[in-house]
């Protein structure tokens, strides 16, 4: 655990919300030297905004992408991992956003929180990346998510076409996920997997 310092640190209170897109929780900062009577204050003067219970936000820090999955993970703790169709949305393999923030957090954390839809599976370290500064399910193990969770099939399709095309996955792994999951899980991504090894175009190689 890091101690927590009786001088407020600016910089280091800086660098730590720039990783998270201008974001920081109160238990981050009071590591940093600022008690919740200083956060209170910089509150007031605009230094600070206030973003939810615990959460806040370098006022001054330009806007970027994905900073309401920034907010959801950092309110429910920092072993979450965004997952299942908002993860899809960070890869940019849907079109469609999801009414609720996806997060994957521990078995014994709440499962109530406002705006946000919380899971309780498993997750193996090698299914867990970082990506654009949030921890986040790989594309294998976000695949096999949104299928188990009943996200269209025509969705999952084109999600699997993409990923492959852009190289943010292979067929071996998503192979490997579908004889890790097993069930209909396997099946679908089995069947997508050996679809879109069909469909692919011949490339014409004039050294041939």
């Amino acid at each position: 655990m890091m101690p927590i310092s009786t001088t407020p640190n600016h910089q280091e209170l800086y660098e730590i919300a720039e990783q998270q897109a201008g974001y920081f929780t109160a238990a981050q900062a009071q590591a940093r030297g600022f008690s919740r009577p200083l956060l209170s204050y910089h509150v007031k003067t605009g230094l600070f905004g206030r973003i939810s219970r615990g959460v806040y936000r370098l006022s001054r820090f330009p806007g970027s992408p994905h900073e309401d999955l920034f907010v959801a993970w950092l309110r429910t703790g920092p072993n979450s991992v965004i997952s299942h169709e908002s993860a899809l949305a960070v890869y940019e393999l849907s079109d469609v956003l999801p009414g609720e923030v996806h997060v994957i957090v521990p078995r014994t954390a709440s499962r109530r929180r406002r705006g946000m839809r919380l899971h309780t599976h498993r997750l193996e370290p090698d299914e867990v990346t970082v990506r654009a500064g949030l921890p986040i399910t790989t594309v294998p193990r976000t695949l096999a998510d949104v299928i188990a969770s009943g996200v269209a099939q025509e969705q999952v399709e084109l999600a699997v076409r993409e990923a492959l095309q852009r190289g943010l996955t292979t067929r071996e792994s998503l192979l490997a996920q579908a004889a890790r999951r097993g069930g209909q899980v396997s099946r679908v991504l089995r069947r997508l997997t050996k679809k879109t090894e069909v469909a692919a175009p011949l490339i014409y190689n004039p050294g041939f």
